[in-house]
């Protein structure tokens, strides 16, 4: 300032701002010192004048002061801040605002600041997984607008990740990530941690999560632990989520895709390229060359066979002894109704267990709307229903009689009705009252034009077929009792 730098050029030294710099110049000028020919003042002197005197302590008392001993029960009952506010403004005429609540709660109780722990994996040990919002993609070819996600599997280790976007977050969606995953790495880790995601844990809790059931076989399959994070404490799997930034960040802006399958090309070559030979912000080594020198000898090797991926989910049983499970319908055995099943789907099969029971199996349906029916899960009646078809019932007429026969006939004859349960009917009547009378009863309807079920089984309950019967056995009868059925006179014989 003596030898006439301006505040601009002395605040390019980065000693200081220019705000501070113009109050010492200020200090500078009430005391002297920027005329050039006396002396500066000792280094004791200026210290003394320019350092930054420390501030005096508060001295204000806080308005919630003559309430301090019941704030602090009440806080330690757990009652909130909100409420205490409330309370001290209706039963005592406290007229401060909560931040006044607030302000008073950490100056007793200051909280004592969470300091996390970085964890250290080795290598092959952990993967961390997540899922991220992707962008709106438009194909090329059908011209559909539709939402994505991307998967991420990150070694934690390494640092080398496995990429890819999806349509969805279902089960099947969620396992055949993985399954592609692990055939990228080339082997499996130890232990995966995830977030919470219903198509991995349907209940989330700090100490006892429930699995998956599906997710649950892949993780046998491929013989891996599963880690679920404690609910809302994503930091426990950092390392994923910062994968996931990097991939908004360094991978999604100024990117144009024709669709899923170039969306997903891009996004692994990118992988392969950019992502895995930068040098990684912890490790301070490619992603990509840890991996192939160090961690990829080291995974599980994947088995010989893939293991079956399948969607686990519970259906209950209606009422027509069938569940419904994406829109087709297929039958378990009926005294099931009602009750609640594991329905198994794979690619090709699809398996309903009770707990661990296998109870019905049927071929997966491609389409929707379809009903698979086993006809050994029906009910008897239900099945006996379904036999009795046309050629049936003609063949138990057949049995029965001619004229039973020719009635069921004349009845399929209708031109306007289809009358299989009125023939049923006619059939189910020889249960009750026989064949023969049946028959008498189908031959007297015949005879009047009449060949109806109520015709039939009026004339059954009236007796009227045992009339006609005991026609023909007198007509039988007088024909014996006047000489006989083959009588002849002796004359008639000689000659």
């Amino acid at each position: 300032m003596r030898q006439g730098d301006s505040d601009r050029e002395i605040a390019r030294l980065k000693t200081m701002g220019r705000k501070k710099i113009a109050a010492v110049r200020e200090i500078a000028k009430e005391h002297g010192w920027l005329v050039v020919d006396p002396p500066l003042p000792e280094d004791s002197v200026l210290a003394s004048v320019l350092t930054r005197k420390e501030p005096l302590p508060a001295t204000c008392v806080s308005t919630l002061e003559p309430w301090r001993e019941q704030i602090i029960n009440w806080h330690a009952a757990g009652i909130q801040g909100t409420t205490i506010h409330a309370t001290l403004s209706r039963n005592h005429g406290f007229t401060g605002s909560r931040s006044a609540i607030y302000r008073f709660l950490q100056q007793i109780f200051n909280p004592v600041p969470d300091v996390p722990m970085r964890l250290m994996f080795k290598p092959a040990e952990v993967g961390q997984l997540d899922f991220g919002a992707g962008p709106l993609i438009t194909d090329a070819l059908t011209g559909e607008i539709f939402k994505t996600w991307f998967f991420v599997f990150t070694l934690a280790w390494s640092r080398h990740q496995y990429a890819e976007f999806v349509r969805d977050q279902t089960v099947a969606t969620w396992l055949g990530c993985h399954r592609r995953a692990f055939e990228w790495f080339g082997g499996c880790v130890l232990r995966v941690i995830i977030d919470n995601p219903k198509c991995a844990i349907t209940r989330a809790c700090v100490y006892e999560p429930e699995v998956q059931r599906s997710y649950g076989e892949c993780a046998e399959g491929y013989n891996f632990k599963i880690d679920p994070c404690p609910p809302r404490d994503p930091q426990k799997k950092g390392i994923v989520e910062s994968g996931v930034k990097y991939i908004k960040n360094s991978f999604l802006p100024l990117r144009d895709f024709r669709g899923l399958l170039d969306a997903n090309r891009q996004l692994q070559e990118w992988v392969m390229t950019d992502a895995g030979n930068r040098i990684h912000g912890t490790t301070r080594e490619a992603p990509l060359k840890r991996f192939m020198e160090v961690e990829r000898s080291l995974l599980t090797p994947l088995p010989d066979v893939p293991p079956q991926l399948a969607t686990w989910t519970k259906a209950k049983v209606h009422s027509d002894a069938h569940v419904q499970y994406q829109y087709n319908y297929y039958s378990v055995p009926f005294r099931l109704v009602g009750k609640e099943v594991w329905l198994k789907d794979s690619d090709t099969m699809v398996t309903l267990y009770l707990e661990l029971e296998a109870v019905a199996s049927h071929v997966r349906s491609k389409l929707k709307g379809e009903r698979k029916t086993v006809n050994d899960h029906m009910p008897p009646e239900a099945q006996a229903w379904q036999l009795q078809d046309t050629k049936w019932c003609l063949s138990q007429a057949e049995r029965i009689g001619p004229a039973c026969l020719a009635m069921i006939h004349s009845m399929f004859d209708n031109k306007v009705l289809i009358r299989l349960r009125a023939v049923q009917g006619v059939l189910r009547l020889k249960d009750k009252y026989g064949a023969v009378r049946l028959e008498a009863a189908c031959s007297r309807a015949n005879h009047y034009g009449t060949p109806s079920y109520l015709v039939v089984k009026r004339i059954l309950e009236k007796g009227l077929d045992q009339q006609a019967l005991l026609a023909a056995f007198d007509a039988l009868a007088s024909t014996y009792t006047e000489g006989g059925r083959f009588y002849r006179d002796t004359h008639t014989i000689i000659q």
